[in-house]
């Protein structure tokens, strides 16, 4: 029933921001901005419980705990650059969106080096 909640927030929100669009863009940028930071603020209950259930799961996998909080970031971090992204995409500046975009991939890609090099140990220690 939330995602239904949600739908029709976006919706009502995305509408009413069209109205002024014509009138006053700005202001339809900022709706648009404040139906997006107030549909961000229902979906932070579901990343706690998300949050709860891999902390759970930490038990069961000897390193979990340093997987599982880089793998949390990591989503975090493509979250706001996609968030960013498409805010600076509707304001009209698709270079600055573009730029995020790389940056939010770059830093996922620099957090998953040391993931890569235990695998690369790994395998290399079962090789020898």
């Amino acid at each position: 029933m939330e995602i239904l909640k949600i739908g029709i927030l976006g919706i009502a929100g995305v509408m009413v921001a069209l109205q002024f669009k014509t009138v006053k863009p700005e202001i339809s940028l900022y709706m648009g901005l404040a139906v997006s930071i107030l549909i961000f603020s229902f979906s932070l209950d579901g990343l706690f419980q998300i949050l709860r259930r891999m902390e759970a799961l930490t038990g069961y996998i000897t390193a979990g705990d340093s997987y599982f909080r880089l793998l949390f970031k990591a989503v975090g971090i493509t979250y706001i650059c996609e968030f960013s992204s498409s805010i600076c995409k509707d304001a009209g500046y698709a270079a600055v969106a573009g730029q995020i975009e790389i940056f939010g991939k770059l830093t996922v890609l620099f957090m998953g080096m040391p993931v890569l090099t235990a695998i690369i140990e790994n395998i290399s220690a079962i090789t020898r």
